[in-house]
């Protein structure tokens, strides 16, 4: 049985950076082991955002693992619910809710300085305490990252990521659409709540970005989708920090590793992780590791945190999977990101993506290190990004 191992640098991709000299991240950073994968291999660019869909991990997450999204995909709210275990009804909306900064009625952060779970679930508890109701409920999550039920009423709203609106206008950027002044008035409501909250008195003792709303977002109502087993008959894993890939993860029937020290930041685990993959190749058959640092990086605007973000990867996860695979008779692996997260816009972009295989039976095309104007040399795209999984295992 073949052994596979699929390495995702969360939003690692980018466009050529000043300060590198006009090089991408990827170009820039000293990574061996990802550039002998494409050498040794392939390389090509994959679409994994349809054209008429925004350009997030969602979207992206669920076609890199072989799910046409214009079928399957609810909202990102509700692969995150999955992962959390919020039993969901048929009527139900769930939205994702940030715990963001706004500053001179702009978004400053999206994250709130990246704030504690700790103190991300107090503020939780008391908004449920204050605004929560039969018919709303808000459910806590890691970090800055949590959920928001909402029953008995429907929807048919347009919501911005706080990620993608960083530094602009909060009143332009307002969910719009069917209910949508209910949102914004529950986010006013916040606002009121979180001004003297005892959590954002500490923080801003320290000098911290205070929690000075909640931003609703992502919306849609359960999901469900096939199970990778069914498809590829193959028994897959997750190793992520991430709710929203656990969730993605959960609802085609992987399994989940939860390693200590993961954080969904730059300063994970690396290698708590890539022990957990090779231990996982025993036992499953094809093994996922997703790492968020790159992708909070480029959100940052901070080329040298991503550029280190992605060194850590290929020297402590990529290069121990890619060796530990070589003892099994037959293996693959691929390393790509889900999407563009370019520290220019700090925002997500729809672009298509580089991705580099090699292993049994794949035949090299250029033997050229890995970037995506290497990538996009090659001649080898994949237009409709689901299919790429079909093509890792089986072509």
């Amino acid at each position: 049985m073949t052994k596979y191992a699929i390495i995702i640098p969360d939003g690692a991709a980018d466009e050529p950076i000043e300060q590198f000299g006009g090089k991408t991240i990827f170009e820039a950073a000293e990574i061996p082991n990802i550039d002998k994968i494409s050498q040794t291999g392939k390389e090509g660019l994959v679409q994994t955002v349809p054209p008429n869909m925004s350009p997030g991990s969602d979207v992206a997450m669920m076609s890199l693992l072989g799910y046409d999204p214009q079928r399957f995909y609810t909202g990102r709210a509700p692969l995150e619910a999955v992962a959390m275990n919020i039993q969901l009804e048929p009527t139900d909306w769930v939205f994702r809710c940030n715990l963001v900064t706004i500053a001179d009625e702009k978004m400053a952060d999206h994250s709130a300085g990246h704030i504690s779970s700790p103190e991300g679930g107090k503020i939780i508890e008391d908004l449920n305490k204050t605004l929560g109701s039969d018919k709303i409920k808000f459910y806590p999550g890691v970090s800055y990252r949590h959920l928001c039920v909402i029953k008995g009423m429907d929807f048919d709203v347009y919501t911005e990521p706080p990620h993608d609106i960083i530094g602009q206008q909060i009143a332009k950027n307002l969910p719009r659409g069917k209910n949508a002044e209910f949102l914004v008035d529950l986010m006013a409501k916040s606002k009121q709540l979180l001004a003297e909250h005892e959590v954002n008195k500490v923080r801003r003792d320290l000098g911290e970005n205070p929690v000075s709303s909640i931003w609703l977002w992502g919306q849609g109502k359960k999901a469900a989708m096939d199970s990778f087993q069914s498809r590829f008959s193959l028994k897959g894993v997750a190793i992520t920090a991430v709710d929203l890939v656990r969730g993605l993860a959960k609802l085609i029937g992987f399994d989940l590793i939860k390693v200590e020290g993961a954080t969904g930041f730059a300063d994970t685990n690396y290698k708590g992780k890539a022990e957990a993959a090779i231990k996982a190749l025993e036992k499953y058959d094809i093994v996922l590791v997703h790492i968020e640092g790159p992708d909070e990086a480029g959100h940052a605007g901070n080329a040298d945190m991503k550029k280190k973000a992605v060194e850590r990867i290929d020297k402590y996860i990529v290069g121990p999977v890619y060796q530990a695979l070589q003892k099994y008779v037959s293996w693959r692996i691929l390393v790509m990101p889900d999407h563009l997260t370019p520290v220019k816009s700090q925002a997500h972009s729809g672009q298509p993506v580089p991705f580099a295989m090699a292993g049994t039976g794949v035949s090299g095309i250029m033997n050229q290190p890995f970037s995506e104007a290497e990538a996009a040399q090659s001649g080898l795209k994949i237009e409709k990004g689901f299919e790429l999984m079909e093509y890792f295992l089986k072509s």
